[in-house]
């Protein structure tokens, strides 16, 4: 990014919120997104006139989706657009690349078709220092539970990439990738640390390989 956040002070304390089932976006992570609803295309706009930063958040995993205004998790994370394409049929697609999470604090009632709040960094300050908590991550465990994966569900993997990936790039992108539900990429969300989250991650996938009768003891060569 073109900015540098080096903490609370430097990001928004109201967000725009995408709220988004099933996705998960983490610290300096990418998300692309496609977006078509017309009060997400006026929410883009918006942000794009202004500091490029949206906040996405999931809905309550027992919401459904029924509801235009479901109830809200209470983690979500910022992300600044980095890049924007327009299709030509109304659409847009945009790559977000996270920022820091955030706890919602309170929403407010607005007049865009999107909703807005305002929004707590700082149980989250450690979202800010890249790389922070690599050492501590068990890379052993976890490339044992992708190979393990990976063999379950007859997967491709570049592993040349994944063993030059730091701990911290690995991990997020595992767990933003990783095809689990919304509960689960809540639980990675809101991990204290990077080696909770892998720990988190790995324990995911074993209970996802014991329920598909995968063998999470067998490893890929």
């Amino acid at each position: 990014m073109n900015i540098v956040y080096s903490g609370p002070e430097d990001c928004p304390g109201v967000v725009p919120l995408f709220p988004l089932g099933g996705a998960l976006l983490l610290p300096r992570g990418q998300m692309p997104l496609n977006i078509f609803e017309p009060r997400y295309l006026a929410m883009i706009d918006d942000a794009l006139r202004g500091d490029r930063i949206i906040g996405v958040i999931q809905p309550e995993p027992d919401e459904g989706r029924q509801s235009s205004a479901p109830a809200l998790v209470k983690v979500g994370c910022i992300g600044r657009i980095t890049q924007f394409a327009e299709t030509g049929d109304g659409r847009l697609i945009i790559t977000l690349t996270g920022i820091s999470r955030f706890r919602l604090s309170e929403e407010l009632p607005v007049t865009t078709p999107y909703r807005q709040a305002k929004v707590d960094y700082l149980p989250f300050a450690i979202d800010f220092v890249a790389r922070s908590g690599e050492e501590e991550v068990d890379r052993d465990a976890l490339l044992k539970a992708l190979r393990d994966f990976a063999r379950a569900n007859d997967l491709k993997i570049d592993w040349k990439g994944v063993n030059d990936a730091p701990n911290e790039a690995l991990v997020n992108a595992l767990s933003m990738m990783c095809p689990f539900g919304p509960r689960e990429k809540q639980a990675l969300l809101e991990a204290g640390s990077l080696r909770e989250r892998a720990e988190v991650l790995v324990a995911i996938t074993e209970i996802e390989l014991a329920r598909s009768g995968g063998d999470p003891d067998t490893t890929l060569q």
